[in-house]
């Protein structure tokens, strides 16, 4: 295998986990209303959203671990990997704050990340395509849900806008990490193997734009966080703490399985 091959293989290895990790982290994230949900009609529904990214997770790590070949399962991805090896973005990484914050956050990413399924949907690769195929219904739900929150919430009295706007100041400025295209995987941008990211800043841009118009709710003006969770494993502190709980038993006790 030539030095290209290796290096575009490399870029296609860490793409995958980047989606991985992306799911699982927000997946995790969600999973923490279990019990403390506003209600029980939404304690049920987060757990099933959960349930939804982390099953997703796990098609894009066993794929990962395919790419890799050293014989790692899926949960030697997900639990036995240190904070900066992870390529998830930082927005999923934040904390839940209120619901409406939670609601902000799952919004903004679900529809950059349904609208990056679709595009997978469309790849050379077809065990990724495949993947995403399976994955873009699910997310179809996730948007249809957030976006249904975040309407209820704004429109609905004076304290859900409140929360709403508090959400969108919060998170607005990881936004911008979404639409960097990483040098490392331009080979597989130009083979259609993986969508630039920067192709669904319009698109996703212009959506946004209409809820945000339709609830009352202003973006905030802040300056982009930092960009590099993606790209180099640069995560905030919320990570670490994350990982910690999520990892425990399985570092505690390794090689456990059910």
């Amino acid at each position: 295998m030539t030095q290209k091959a290796n290096d575009t293989k490399a870029a296609l290895l860490e793409y995958v986990l980047g989606v991985a990790d992306d799911s699982l982290i927000l997946g995790q994230r969600v999973s923490e209303w279990l019990g403390h949900a506003p209600a029980m009609e939404l304690d049920i529904a987060c757990s099933n959203l959960a349930l939804d990214l982390i099953g997703q997770a796990q098609l894009y790590y066993e794929y990962a671990a395919k790419l890799q070949g050293e014989g790692k399962s899926a949960d030697d991805l997900a639990f036995l990997r240190d904070g900066h090896h992870f390529r998830n973005h930082l927005l999923v990484e934040q904390p839940n704050g209120d619901f409406g914050q939670t609601i902000v956050r799952h919004y903004l990413f679900m529809m950059f990340h349904l609208k990056r399924s679709e595009l997978l949907v469309g790849s050379d690769d077809k065990e990724l395509a495949a993947i995403a195929a399976k994955t873009v219904r699910e997310l179809e739900y996730h948007l249809r849900f957030s976006a249904d929150w975040f309407r209820r919430l704004a429109l609905g009295t004076d304290e859900g806008n409140r929360r709403i706007q508090d959400g969108l100041e919060n998170l607005w400025s990881f936004t911008f990490e979404m639409f960097k295209d990483v040098p490392a995987e331009t080979p597989l941008y130009e083979a259609g193997t993986v969508p630039r990211p920067s192709e669904i800043e319009a698109g996703w841009n212009a959506a946004v734009a209409d809820l945000l118009q339709e609830a009352g709710i202003s973006p905030s003006a802040r300056k982009a966080a930092p960009t590099k969770g993606r790209i180099a494993g640069h995560h905030t502190e919320h990570l670490g703490h994350l990982l910690a709980e999520m990892q425990f038993l399985q570092r505690a006790y390794p090689g456990l399985s059910w």
